[in-house]
């Protein structure tokens, strides 16, 4: 009889890695975007991003306070709270407040990650939640872009006490946006391409650098921390979208490699919409996630009001996704049972 056999939540990895190992791989997939951002955004950058990640570190610790664990930091060791806190940063503008910041990261891992028990319990992405909770409490300054500093002699003096003295600049998205409004113009948006693989254009902290996320995530797909199945179905069910939309009308709508490079497209792709906790655990169902993911940012930003769509395609294909493994479950140890 076997003894002492221990079952822990997910994620269960089928490899000889832990949570840590693996956190920590996805960290420094994201060193790229985070280097793309101080780069272009300076130092403020930066200082969204420690605020994030102490924040959400300490929001942790205290949880785990509350919830009288005995071991308060021991959680703190998987470094989940650090990608959380990263995420969360990237998927910001780099104007937003250092007290929105902080208030987008406690409620990541208070109501997005501990209120179901912590690493493994989560329903939802927790760094999505908290991002949902700031655009829905802040939506000016969730929609707020600032033009790079290569770009804008004034952005290299940008800091936390003079952020709202950066000139704005609406994303290509945004522009695409009004471009499906009025029928034209979207022939700028597509002229961006080069501008899109380096960086140089208004987002999010981690979504302007095309080629940052793609070194990234190539380091992640060679390490096997994840699998090309959710990145590609993401990738290809919004290409398959974007270019129906284009061939319907090239005036009213962008090229779908303008989609695939702009906006939180590829962050989502191989650094959210993978994240084991909250993505299925099968081959087809990881299939099925990722072309659903993909379809909905599209819809949102071809038929909604609101330019991009990542955010809203994560966290409902997170809510789909215990019914997607309860129809593709896994095969378990001595294959399929006779009966």
């Amino acid at each position: 009889m076997l003894k002492n056999i221990t079952v822990s939540p997910a994620p269960h990895i089928s490899k000889p890695l832990s949570t840590r190992t693996v956190m920590i791989d996805v960290i420094i997939g994201l060193v790229f975007a985070m280097i793309a951002a101080g780069y272009y955004f300076r130092l403020y950058a930066l200082i969204l991003i420690s605020t994030c990640v102490i924040s959400s570190v300490a929001t942790e610790w205290l949880c785990n306070l509350i919830r009288k664990n005995p071991k308060p930091t021991e959680s703190l060791g998987d470094f989940s709270a650090v990608v959380t806190g990263i995420i969360l940063a990237l998927s910001v503008p780099p104007s937003l407040p250092v007290w929105a910041a902080i208030i987008g990261s406690v409620f990541s891992i208070a109501i997005g990650k501990m209120v179901f028990g912590g690493l493994g319990c989560n329903i939802f992405n927790p760094a999505m939640a908290g991002r949902a909770f700031l655009t829905a409490c802040f939506g000016v300054l969730m929609t707020t872009w600032t033009v790079p500093a290569t770009l804008d002699a004034k952005m290299p003096k940008i800091s936390a006490d003079n952020t709202l003295s950066a000139v704005t600049q609406a994303t290509p998205l945004a522009w695409s946006k009004q471009a499906i409004k009025t029928k034209t113009g979207t022939h700028t948006v597509n002229d961006q391409i080069q501008a899109t693989l380096t960086g140089e254009i208004g987002g999010c902290l981690g979504e302007t650098s095309t080629l940052a996320l793609l070194l990234g995530g190539l380091y992640l797909l060679i390490r096997r921390t994840i699998n090309l199945h959710i990145p590609l179905a993401v990738l290809l069910s919004a290409s398959v979208f974007a270019a129906i939309a284009y061939l319907i009308n090239p005036d009213a709508y962008i090229s779908p490699l303008t989609h695939l490079t702009t906006g939180g497209m590829l962050l989502c792709a191989f650094f959210i919409a993978t994240d084991p906790v909250t993505a299925p655990l099968t081959t087809k169902g990881m299939w099925i996630f990722g072309i659903g993911t993909g379809a909905i940012i599209m819809l949102i930003r071809i038929v909604g009001e609101y330019p991009e769509g990542v955010m809203y395609a994560v966290l409902l294909m997170n809510a789909v996704t215990p019914l997607i493994d309860r129809f593709y479950k896994l095969v378990p140890a001595g294959g399929k049972p006779n009966v």
